[in-house]
């Protein structure tokens, strides 16, 4: 066994990496599995009560782990206080003094050195540890949903969302300053953390999700889940997240009618856990099934018409999208997500814009013809663009000192006074 496999490293991420059913916990899942072959790993995390039963799985990845059950009621209430300390309302959410407690004395237990943060909320808990090199994956801009949301919404929550972009920006800021390498999740989602913190021009890094093309790919004994009369039309994703929410509630009351009209068979698919009620209520429609959640999406995937992805706010890149290319499915995305996507549209999935060209371009898509061939394009592009090894092999990089494009000593620089939150001041 090497130095390297015995050094420690510390693994801060906001959601227990278990399981990868998620965009954001299958990506830290394959971080974290990356991590246990070269490195000590001491994990600090949350779980809620839907993940409680995987925390085992962690026993054999790490060295040690700190699993806080995060309450979502308390969590609001410790939210609330960012009102009165300044801060953004995401950092407080995932406040836990306990975890503080065991990330401060594993750190000095075990000479641990470097750690991987994984989302901005977690960068709380380094601000304590100057001494500790950082490299911070904030996937995307989350500062920039929020700004989002307040477009879509009418006060007050316009004005809760528009401060939660304002505030939490500074605070990714912050955390960046004090890492020695910053991760995002696509060249868009970089660029764009550029043009609102120029600081930071040429620091970025991007490395891409990945799909596991061999686990997602079509098989012919996989049975299919539609009856035989249906042309049915899917999306995939979680139904607890309000930009799912959004876009399925858009595309079943603006797109799906005008569909019907021409296709009478087409029946939408909502495929995902946790659809709220606003979601569960569009079933009411004969052309809508909500399922909730699936044992596998596969099948949905496979046996589907067409896949679609109507999101109108969309940061960083679609999981669904990609998987859906790899099952080999034609699928139409919402111009918010497009951008995201390494692939060209028109020949490996197509966009729409409106409601009127989504109706257009899912109907096409639709057809055997133009349907077989665009499926076997997207997946040949998933294949050559999302491989997990080298999007890993580059995250591993960032975890040698020199492949920062930082100076070593910049890492160590007691930036305490930049992190601080207005309470602390």
């Amino acid at each position: 066994m090497t130095a390297r496999t015995m050094e420690p490293i510390l693994f801060l991420v906001h959601r227990m990496p278990f399981p990868p059913n998620k965009g954001d916990k299958i990506r830290s899942h394959r971080w974290l599995r990356r991590l246990a072959k070269s490195y000590r790993v001491h994990l600090a995390t949350f779980i809620d009560s839907v993940d409680a039963d995987y925390a085992s799985e962690l026993d054999a990845l790490c060295a040690s782990h700190c699993v806080v059950r995060l309450r979502p009621r308390l969590a609001k209430l410790r939210s609330v206080a960012g009102f009165f300390t300044g801060e953004p309302l995401t950092v407080p959410y995932y406040r836990s003094a306990m975890l503080r407690r065991w990330v401060e004395a594993t750190v000095v237990k075990n000479d641990i050195r470097q750690a991987v943060v994984f989302s901005g909320a977690m960068a709380q808990y380094v601000q304590r540890l100057p001494g500790l090199r950082v490299v911070l994956d904030l996937v995307d801009v989350d500062s920039a949903k929020w700004t989002q949301y307040a477009e879509r919404h009418a006060w007050p929550w316009s004005f809760i969302y528009r401060r939660e972009g304002e505030k939490l920006l500074a605070f990714e800021r912050r955390a960046a300053a004090r890492a020695a390498a910053t991760v995002f999740v696509t060249r868009r989602e970089a660029d764009l953390f550029t043009r609102l913190a120029p600081e930071f021009d040429g620091r970025l890094h991007v490395i891409e999700m990945g799909v596991d093309s061999a686990h997602f790919a079509p098989r012919d004994d996989r049975a299919s889940p539609y009856a035989a009369h249906e042309a049915a039309i899917v999306f995939t994703g979680a139904m607890d997240y309000w930009p799912n929410i959004d876009a399925v509630v858009w595309f079943a009351r603006e797109v799906l009618p005008k569909l019907v009209q021409q296709k009478p068979e087409a029946r939408f698919y909502i495929v995902g856990m946790s659809p709220p009620k606003s979601v569960s209520a569009l079933a009411a429609d004969p052309h809508v099934v909500v399922t909730g959640k699936v044992p596998d999406v596969r099948p949905y995937l496979q046996h589907a018409a067409a896949v679609v992805a109507p999101l109108r706010v969309a940061r960083g890149i679609q999981n669904k999208v990609l998987e859906a290319m790899a099952m080999a499915r034609p699928v139409v995305v919402s111009s918010a997500a497009a951008d995201s996507v390494a692939a060209t549209p028109g020949v490996h999935f197509e966009a729409a814009a409106d409601a009127e060209e989504f109706c257009r371009k899912v109907l096409m898509v639709m057809r055997p013809e133009a349907a077989r061939p665009m499926g076997a394009r997207a997946r040949q592009r998933v294949i050559a663009a999302y491989g997990w090894e080298h999007n890993l092999s580059a995250f591993e990089k960032l975890l040698e000192p020199a492949a920062s494009g930082i100076p070593a000593s910049a890492t160590t620089v007691a930036l305490d006074s930049m992190l601080e939150s207005p309470a602390q001041r």
